[in-house]
């Protein structure tokens, strides 16, 4: 296999595993940074971090709303991300 056809290949492996990862959510009170920063749409590691410090100083989500109280999450990011969010046994869609 040459070097661009086992790039292409890993590219594929990442892209299919984050897209599986996407489809079954994520739960914010309980997932670590990379997981929130592989997951969610327009947050990286530092948002991410952001989360997860948000969450061990105040205790878990009670919210998907609430995520927007985080510094550099706004409510556009939440929107976004809505479907995949969970804070426990129900995903965010649920919710509404």
């Amino acid at each position: 296999m040459n070097r661009t056809s086992l790039r292409a290949f890993a590219l594929l492996f990442l892209l299919f595993f984050s897209s599986f990862a996407a489809a079954s959510g994520i739960n914010i009170n309980t997932a670590s940074a990379e997981e929130i920063a592989s997951v969610l749409s327009g947050v990286g590691p530092a948002k991410a971090q952001a989360i997860v410090e948000y969450r061990e100083s105040r205790g878990p989500f009670v919210s998907v709303e609430e995520l927007s109280q985080v510094r550099g999450i706004g409510p556009a990011t939440v929107e976004r991300n809505r479907d995949v969010i969970s804070i426990g046994d129900e995903v965010a869609a649920a919710e509404e």
